[in-house]
């Protein structure tokens, strides 16, 4: 069942790379309960959460079923190894880019005319999944945040097929410090891949909402 808007009180963040802890911290500061996990132990991994993500928590992977919403953010070549029972129903958040020229070529994606988050959706059948959080850099995550109305608050796009689990990322988003656009269904998650200018730049709501609005009609032509 997708989460309401105003419902998500607690995050996992599956994964403890850079762009996860950098989110990890940005929830802790926002007020979120934040669990942090990897295919390791919780016990192997709580000293690099103490330090590195102070205020999370580390669990073992099973343990971020329990959460509101989840953020997969670990190497995209290794979404197989996700159990797709895990997530089954669940609000999940797909913060993964295949990017060839730095990962390798793989060929579920290369092979694949959806897009990455589509192939992943996929897998993880069941799952309320959404696109958020891949056009932004890890240090951009704690350096651009603003409050609410300020005049270079920076905007983050939504994709997703179930329109209530985006509207309570956009909420989540509005929280860490950014304006959230909805982009619509996952599909047009292609727009925010590597390569894009939405992926390339920095932009407001305003021009992100003008971007979309131009690649979906171009789609149409």
């Amino acid at each position: 069942m997708s989460p309401s808007a105003d419902s998500i009180r607690s995050i996992g963040i599956l994964g403890a790379g850079r762009v996860a802890t950098a989110l990890a911290r940005r929830a802790v500061a926002a007020g979120y309960d934040v669990r942090i996990a990897t295919a390791k132990p919780a016990a192997e991994i709580s000293l690099l959460a103490e330090i590195v993500t102070p205020g999370a928590t580390a669990v073992d992977a099973a343990d971020l079923a329990r959460t509101d919403l989840t953020v997969v953010a670990i190497p995209l070549r290794k979404y197989r190894d996700l159990d797709p029972s895990h997530f089954a129903g669940r609000a999940v958040v797909d913060v993964m880019n295949y990017w060839a020229p730095t990962d390798g070529e793989l060929a579920d994606f290369e092979a694949d005319h959806r897009t990455s988050s589509e192939v992943v959706q996929d897998h993880l059948a069941g799952a309320l999944l959404v696109k958020a959080f891949n056009h932004i850099g890890y240090h951009d995550l704690e350096a651009d945040h603003r409050p609410a109305g300020a005049g270079d608050r920076r905007a983050l796009a939504v994709a997703g097929d179930h329109e209530d689990t985006r509207r309570a990322v956009a909420t989540v988003i509005d929280r860490l410090g950014f304006d959230a656009v909805d982009a619509g269904p996952l599909a047009a998650g292609r727009v925010l891949q590597p390569g894009t200018e939405i992926f390339n730049g920095s932009h407001s709501a305003a021009q992100l909402s003008g971007l979309l609005a131009e690649a979906c009609a171009g789609a149409r032509v």
